[in-house]
């Protein structure tokens, strides 16, 4: 199979605004993905398709090979998600949650569940609803992995959890996709979260891909150069496949973008702005998003 995902030309509106403007991406066998976007870009959306909560106007999705939506039942026994808000059964305790979900999974592992569980201070007897938020995503998680799906969704996994948790998190999904035989789409708007996780990163920006690569060619290709004005700067971004973004700050201004050094300042140059001191500067993943997408959603 040369996609456990595959979305085709995804439209979707609710009423008059667009969601989703013809949306087409596939994340490949034993990858992790990154789906990052704005509030609003249309990534709930695409989980929901994915998940046949919804279906989209046009276009279409396949998981695993299947359209979402008309899944086998043993196609939808491979594939795990954990939505927004990690909702559980609130009446059950870590032990009864878990005899509930293992009666419904051919391949369910207790082993992984429980050694989740038992890293943390909760009693088996104890009950989902008296659980913390963070607690609760643990156990969430715990009912995801041992179901050895072969595909998982993540949306938004990080809402609510403070950062012992959320390393918690992260620390297991990478245990658990070490073989590289598990296949992960995950969203969260907790970007520094994902560094060095993800294979690949999708960046949605109103509706649209504006970025699907590898995660370390976009963190390798894409530079941010500071640089000294010799007066006013205008902002500008461009939308071509250099994505050029010029900013201006109170000391050093700033450009960015697929671009070298020697192009930055064929840029500059081009749009008559005197400078000097032209400099690379680091350039995190979440900087990286930043600046491709805004510091502020704007129409």
């Amino acid at each position: 199979m040369d996609s456990v995902i595959e979305c085709r030309q995804l439209c979707h509106s609710y009423g008059n605004k667009p969601a989703l403007k013809g949306v087409s991406w596939s994340l490949r066998p034993g990858r992790i993905c990154g789906l990052l976007g704005r509030n609003g870009a249309g990534k709930t959306t695409t989980i929901n398709i994915l998940n046949s909560f919804l279906s989209p106007d046009s276009g279409s999705c396949l998981l695993l090979g299947e359209d979402s939506r008309m899944l086998s039942p043993s196609t939808k026994a491979r594939i795990g998600y954990l939505i927004e808000g990690h909702v559980q059964y609130g009446f059950f305790n870590v032990s009864q949650i878990e005899r509930f979900y293992s009666s419904f999974y051919d391949k369910w592992d207790a082993s992984i569940y429980h050694h989740l569980i038992s890293r943390l201070d909760i009693d088996p007897r104890q009950k989902i609803s008296t659980m913390s938020c963070g607690q609760r995503s643990q156990v969430a998680l715990g009912l995801i992995l041992a179901q050895s799906p072969d595909l998982i969704v993540f949306d938004d996994y990080s809402m609510g959890l403070d950062p012992g948790y959320r390393r918690l998190f992260i620390d297991v999904i990478r245990d658990y996709a070490a073989n590289g035989k598990r296949s992960i789409l995950m969203t969260s708007h907790i970007i520094q979260d994902l560094e060095g996780l993800i294979d690949d990163c999708i960046i949605y920006h109103r509706g649209e891909v504006l970025v699907d690569c590898p995660a370390k060619e976009l963190e390798t290709s894409y530079k941010s150069y500071s640089f000294v004005p010799n007066g006013p700067v205008e902002g500008f971004r461009g939308e071509g496949p250099e994505h050029l973004r010029i900013e201006q700050h109170n000391k050093r201004s700033a450009i960015s973008g697929f671009i070298s050094s020697s192009v930055a300042e064929e840029r500059l140059l081009a749009r008559g702005v005197e400078h000097s001191n032209l400099r690379e500067e680091p350039a995190s993943l979440e900087d990286i998003f930043i600046a491709l997408t805004g510091k502020y959603q704007t129409r």
